[in-house]
């Protein structure tokens, strides 16, 4: 007990002495005035608080010392339960009393050695609000979330207004859907200047960092500093800008700085390890940017509990008519495989049809996650002919028609292989860039290729997003995936709008094939605009 006794040299009236009997028996009185006892039980069966007490002693002229008052803060705590935040970044919850059934429903664990629940930020702010509904009393982390002042000097353009109204009457939360090239960054922009509190952004690649950073220096006449965190430069100011693969490793330093966080090509954000950067965010506010949310392992319901839901789409068609993006026409140019590619593939097809019994492709996947050999093999045998078809000679042999019919062009040609690029790259002189390419060589072919008014870019994967060459015209999709995903991404490198532009994507496809089907498939319905109009009628 943090003391025993206490004296009153004068007495009190009945309403105070009721008071001090709320946290003490009254002993008698001697020649020091009125002995009082304190008595911790009573204090506690009363409902007082270390606060309560230390206010009656101070009415009837008693201080205590520092001391006492951090030992009756031990004894009658303030708060039923002090949040805290762990070395490692998760949230912490230290109870003051026994909680019994107040927390047993909700996203916490306990752990013996912190005598204390933890949980990831993420559940911060509901968990703040459930406890304090039941009656609880919490002290809750005090949080750098200081406003900040700041000025775009951006005109929003009409869908990029309603995308933002949208955001906000979602309580500042929301995934955003619009194609490449339509101005998701300035969306991002606009959305720190409506809230002015510290902001996290997370790219996929440094180059796509870089953008944001030269973007929100062209696009903010008034700014806070900005800060990259990235490789060994990690400076955390105001705006922050970082990538995936440096947050998720840095979460427990950065998660609990910011109350906004923007994810850019947020469809990434479902991938286990990357996950941990929404999970570690203790952010109040969420905008994720992407031009295609919805993934094929159906992770993007992770994506909207993470970030909000989709509150906004608008379609690459839907900003052509409004003349946003660029009109554009797609192309698809069928070849056959050179003989001896043709016999390869149909010996392989038939071993191929041997082995899958009239089963699915995604079947064998199926069974192959259970160990089947047959399935094993058969998949093997099916990725064969899928590479003999992409990497068919008779594909880069029509690209030389392609290059002379769009001559005096921005040309870019995408494919899924090094080595196909390389040989592209080597028969018709172009540019290259690949995964093998280094940073300095990546930017000294882009600053170039960017200057030139006309020239060939031969791309793999890495200009699948993040690639900012905006008067490019011309695609040439040499070899792909049926993703849907990828092919947007590729299309939406050549829409950037330029008065009297219309962009053309070529498709080389290999008659007779499964690309014939993969084509398809990529242009099937538009998965986020039909579960974007259902949203919309739930909500009527």
């Amino acid at each position: 007990m943090f003391l025993k006794t206490f004296y009153l040299k004068h007495w009190v009236d009945d309403d105070t002495f009721r008071k001090i009997l709320m946290f003490s028996k009254f002993l008698g009185r001697d020649e020091n005035g009125s002995v009082f006892e304190f008595d911790l039980q009573r204090a506690k069966k009363n409902g007082l608080r270390a606060s309560d007490v230390i206010q009656i002693l101070d009415e009837v002229g008693i201080s205590l010392s520092d001391e006492e008052k951090t030992k009756l803060q031990e004894d009658l705590p303030d708060y039923d339960i002090i949040f805290k935040i762990s070395e490692k970044g998760y949230v912490l919850l230290e109870p003051k009393k026994y909680l019994g059934d107040l927390v047993k429903d909700l996203p916490v664990k306990y752990s013996k050695n912190l005598k204390a629940f933890y949980t990831f930020p993420y559940y911060y702010y509901e968990l703040v609000r459930k406890l304090t509904e039941r009656g609880l009393s919490v002290k809750e982390l005090e949080l750098a979330n200081k406003q900040f002042e700041i000025r775009c000097n951006c005109t929003l353009r009409e869908y990029q207004e309603e995308a933002i109204k949208k955001w906000i009457e979602n309580n500042y939360r929301g995934v955003v859907a619009l194609p490449t090239g339509s101005g998701k960054t300035v969306i991002g922009i606009k959305s720190i200047e409506i809230v002015k509190v510290p902001t996290l952004i997370v790219t996929f690649t440094k180059d796509q960092m870089l953008q944001w950073r030269d973007s929100l220096m062209k696009f903010l006449d008034l700014r806070p500093e900005i800060g990259l965190y990235y490789s060994n430069e990690k400076k955390i100011k105001p705006i922050t800008i970082t990538t995936y693969q440096t947050a998720y490793k840095h979460m427990a330093e950065l998660g609990s700085k910011f109350d906004l966080l923007i994810i850019d090509e947020a469809h990434h954000l479902p991938a286990e390890k990357f996950k941990q950067i929404a999970l570690f965010s203790i952010a109040s506010k969420r905008l994720g940017l992407s031009a295609t949310p919805f993934r094929e392992d159906g992770k993007h319901d992770e994506l909207f509990q993470y970030l909000g839901g989709l509150v906004y789409f608008s379609s690459t068609e839907d900003l052509v008519k409004r003349n946003y993006l660029a009109p554009y026409r797609i192309v698809q140019i069928k070849v056959e495989l050179k003989p001896a590619e043709k016999q390869k593939y149909l010996d392989l097809l038939k071993r191929f049809k041997q082995l899958a019994k009239n089963r699915k492709v995604s079947e064998l996947l199926t069974l192959l996650k259970k160990g089947d050999q047959e399935a094993s093999e058969a998949l093997k045998i099916y990725n064969e002919m899928r590479k003999i078809v992409n990497m068919s000679e008779s594909k880069i042999d029509i690209i030389k028609d392609i290059l002379e019919k769009e001559k005096g062009k921005k040309v870019l040609i995408f494919t899924q292989y090094v080595d196909q690029a390389k040989e592209i790259a080597r028969r018709y002189n172009t540019f290259l860039l690949t995964g093998e390419t280094s940073d300095k060589e990546r930017k000294i072919i882009l600053d170039t290729f960017k200057k030139m008014s006309a020239g060939v870019l031969v791309l793999t994967t890495v200009g699948d997003e993040g690639l900012d060459i905006p008067d490019a015209s011309v695609g040439v999709l040499v070899a792909g995936t049926g993703s849907k995903r990828q092919f947007i991404q590729r299309l939406g490198r050549l829409l950037r709008p330029k008065e009297g532009k219309v962009a053309t994507l070529y498709e080389i496809i290999v008659k007779g094939t499964s690309e014939e089907y993969q084509s398809k498939k990529r242009k099937e319905e538009d998965i986020i605009q039909a579960f974007y109009n259902s949203s919309e009628e739930d909500e009527m």
